[in-house]
């Protein structure tokens, strides 16, 4: 538990913010009468299992209950969120919505700026957060429990840091989905039934990650060693690096970072 700390969900029956809320109460992290939930419906939804959470409409009343605000709304709802905090702590999932956008909006220092994504859903995201100087220790133990709940959490030396990561591990399932679509068309191409297309390509992309997780190594020596093995998974991997393939995924990043780092929203 959360030493008794009543945490305010503002947007809690969207994706990031039901599965935050979800995995808090499932790890005894809080305890029902410890959550606060606002949406514009203001219905039970995610919570209809869990009597004691609170769930509001308005706004106000949620920052008058919480000890602790955490936003998740889109970026573009940023200024409708009318509320004076009062200098409590605020943690942001937002993309694109600077530390002091946040500030100003919300009005208090002590903002945490995070990046979840959609693996947040079955508790395996990546977490990353800057905190605010204003932020204390006790706070950023806050920020630590409630996000790593999640998956794994980890605090960042710099704002730009969080922009990057923005782009980066806040994409989720995005780039794997590109990967695993090019596959699977070429597979189809070669006349591949689409049920074995889809199952060789899932079991491929998943058991690969799992084992380049568990081998907690860099990447590129197993690459390196693929291809001095020069069987036909070296050809593949040769064709694709002569190709261009790490050049287009820079550039893609670089597209996806210049616009996490655009707005000031």
């Amino acid at each position: 538990m959360l030493e008794g700390a009543v945490v305010g969900l503002i947007g809690g029956q969207g994706w990031v913010g039901r599965a935050l809320g979800l995995a808090l109460l499932e790890k005894g992290l809080l305890a029902p009468e410890q959550l606060v939930v606002s949406s514009r419906s203001g219905q039970r939804g995610a919570y209809a299992d869990c009597p004691g959470v609170r769930c509001v409409t308005d706004n106000h009343e949620l920052v008058q209950m919480a000890d602790v605000i955490v936003l998740s709304v889109r970026p573009e709802d940023l200024g409708s969120i009318d509320v004076e905090v009062g200098g409590k702590l605020v943690i942001s999932l937002l993309a694109m919505a600077s530390l002091d956008a946040i500030s100003r909006q919300l009005g208090s220092h002590r903002i945490v700026r995070a990046m979840p994504n959609a693996a947040a859903e079955i508790q395996r995201a990546y977490f990353p957060w800057y905190a605010a100087s204003a932020v204390t220790q006790a706070d950023r133990q806050i920020v630590q429990s409630l996000l790593e709940s999640c998956g794994v959490a980890r605090e960042l030396p710099s704002e730009q840091a969080i922009d990057y990561l923005t782009a980066l591990s806040g994409a989720g399932p995005a780039y794997p989905a590109l990967l695993a679509q090019s596959m699977l068309t070429h597979a189809r191409q070669m006349g591949i039934d689409n049920d074995i297309a889809q199952q060789a390509v899932m079991q491929t992309l998943v058991g690969g990650s799992l084992l380049l997780e568990k081998a907690a190594a860099e990447p590129g020596d197993m690459v390196k060693r693929l291809v001095a093995y020069n069987g036909t998974t070296a050809e593949g991997l040769r064709t694709m690096i002569e190709g261009g393939f790490e050049q287009v995924v820079h550039k893609g990043l670089s597209a996806a970072y210049r616009a996490s780092s655009s707005s000031e929203a």
